[in-house]
């Protein structure tokens, strides 16, 4: 017989995430298993950790469970982010009284997000042996992966380090400073009692973690001595695995504390249409006056409070005249916008390219402005990224001389199969990835579109090429780049993480751009929300350094504006 040491909490969070069902945790199936209580000597088989993260799995009601009716939060930000910028009022509004859930974690989840286990806030986490046995097995080589798995090790041994304490009672997850994780880890150390249909392989490891789920699962479904009756629910990454684990009966949900969105419908836009009567409203308390060839206007009123530094504003109305800014000031319930530099025009055209529609100009006028050192730009297929990143870059390199070269890089994620081991050097088996890079290239060559300026007149296919090093991201760790012009294409095939890690190469003197299209996400476990192009759009939004806009209409052809729409 096996006994439980997992101890009952007090508080429980409600999250609108947490919305497993629970419809098979009273379920019982095979022989059952007893779990000794804190106070037993017996070693338990639980050892649990605690979710910081409002976002973490919430069984739906059951016969077990309080009902989940607490709304989601409105805001935007990624659940553990807002526990630790918000911890006070998400607890405030999210605790109900009721026993902590006990999620137990699947190889994968660990394998994603390596911090996983403080974002459970109150409740426990639950790592079954074969867990460890897999994690142990991805530890080897430089991919992510294998860098998550050795982090996840360090934390569980730097936990065990830190406690010295029975690891059979459960390690406290805020030694660690993890300040907002108040549960316990439990790991597994004896075997449990479980009875699966005959039809899943006892030997393969999504089905001996689905055993011990509901093995645990009946062990808590009443209240007994020392184990009350408390929600069990599996967290995998594996939607096969929580399809199996439903037609059992057991509860189960996503990991979703790495999104930073629920719906990439709401990522912020970068541009906002003023509203049709705006001057109506501001005419008695607009102020206007002239620097150089632009126009700024300081204006107040209840739109103000919508406002970010660096966001586009519009105005566009029948039989009036438009007008186009940027938002650069923020005070006292006033903000202030600067109009724009027109690159639709041919004498502003950036290296023989003219903007074609709002949103390309709203993009150039950050990419062109200095005082920007971070951009993000979003879009479909054929919208114009890759051409007006590299058109910015080459004018601000070699006319301007603002930057010493370009540097492009861009996820290796494949469409299709994997076409192996690339010979040559570092920038031969880049060569394949940056076909779009060539393309482009060619056009800006050429110098289609008009004058390309008096470098553009001069300038060989060589010449370009010489200021353009295409980089690797695997060697992108320890690096500094000074005066450096970055471009990051496919960024929507990038985690938080590996975000991070690029835009901290950043030295003094460098700017970085970040491209990338929301609806072609290759890399497996990433979606809309929790990509890092999301991530790195909503963490910027307001610096007074960054901008960011989404283009929203394609110009490459008509085929392909075409095909992005019904397709």
């Amino acid at each position: 017989m096996v006994s439980s040491d997992v101890p009952t909490r007090g508080q429980e969070t409600v999250e609108s995430q947490e919305r497993s069902s629970a419809r098979g945790t009273s379920r019982r199936r095979g022989s059952r298993t007893v779990v000794a209580t804190e106070a037993s000597a017996i070693p338990t088989d639980e050892l649990v950790a605690r979710d910081p993260s409002p976002t973490a799995p919430t069984p739906s009601p059951s016969p077990s469970a309080m009902p989940s009716s607490v709304p989601a939060s409105p805001s935007a930000r990624p659940r553990v982010e807002r526990v630790a910028q918000e911890g006070t009022r998400s607890r405030r509004t999210a605790r109900q009284s009721g026993p902590a859930k006990l999620f137990v974690l699947d190889t994968n989840v660990l394998l994603h997000d390596p911090m996983c286990l403080f974002r459970f806030e109150e409740h426990d986490v639950f790592l079954p042996m074969i867990v460890l046995e897999e994690l142990d097995g991805h530890k080897k080589g430089t991919t992510e992966v294998a860098r998550n798995g050795r982090q996840t090790s360090r934390t569980l041994d730097a936990l065990a380090g830190a406690q010295g304490a029975d690891i059979a009672k459960g390690l406290k997850l805020d030694t660690t400073g993890h300040r907002e994780a108040g549960g316990k880890l439990f790991f597994q150390t004896s075997p449990l009692d479980y009875s699966l249909p005959t039809s899943l392989p006892q030997g393969k490891a999504d089905n001996q973690i689905l055993g011990v789920v509901q093995a645990l699962s009946e062990l808590h479904a009443e209240d007994r001595p020392g184990h009350p009756k408390r929600d069990v629910v599996l967290v995998s990454k594996d939607i096969n695995m929580r399809v199996k684990a439903r037609a059992l009966g057991l509860a189960t949900d996503d990991y979703q504390n790495d999104k930073t969105l629920e719906d990439g419908d709401l990522l912020y836009a970068g541009s906002l249409a003023l509203p049709a009567d705006f001057w109506t409203r501001q005419s008695k308390t607009v102020e206007s006056w002239q620097s150089g060839s632009s126009t700024f206007y300081r204006i107040s009123g209840p739109i103000v409070p919508s406002l970010h530094i660096n966001q586009f504003v519009f105005f566009e109305a029948p039989g009036e005249p438009s007008m186009y800014a940027r938002v650069t000031e923020i005070r006292d319930k006033t903000a202030v916008l600067k109009t724009l530099k027109d690159y639709g025009s041919a004498k502003n055209a950036v290296w023989g390219v003219a903007t074609k529609n709002r949103e390309q100009n709203f993009a150039m006028n950050v990419l062109m402005d200095p005082d920007i050192d971070f951009v993000t730009l979003a879009g479909t297929a054929g919208t114009g990224k890759t051409l007006m990143a590299l058109a910015s870059g080459l004018t601000q390199v070699l006319d301007d001389r603002r930057y010493t070269e370009i540097i492009m890089t861009r996820a290796t994620v494949s469409v299709g199969e994997d076409i192996g081991f690339l010979p040559g050097t570092e920038e031969e088996k880049m060569g394949p990835w940056m076909g779009a890079l060539d393309d482009n290239l060619e056009f800006l060559a050429k110098g289609d579109g008009g004058g390309a300026g008096e470098w553009g007149r001069a300038a060989t296919n060589e010449l370009i090429r010489s200021r353009i090093k295409i980089k690797s991201m695997n060697f992108m760790r320890g690096r500094t780049f000074l005066n450096k012009y970055v471009i990051i294409d496919e960024a929507q095939n990038l985690t938080p993480k590996q975000m991070k890690t690029l835009i901290t190469r950043a030295g003094p003197g460098t700017k970085i751009i970040c491209m990338g299209n929301l609806a072609q996400i290759d890399t497996p476990y990433l979606t809309e929300g929790s990509s890092g192009l999301t991530f790195a759009v909503d963490k910027f939004k307001g610096w007074p350094h960054s901008g960011h806009i989404t283009l929203a209409r394609g110009e490459r052809s008509r085929l392909a504006d075409f095909a992005s729409e019904v397709l």
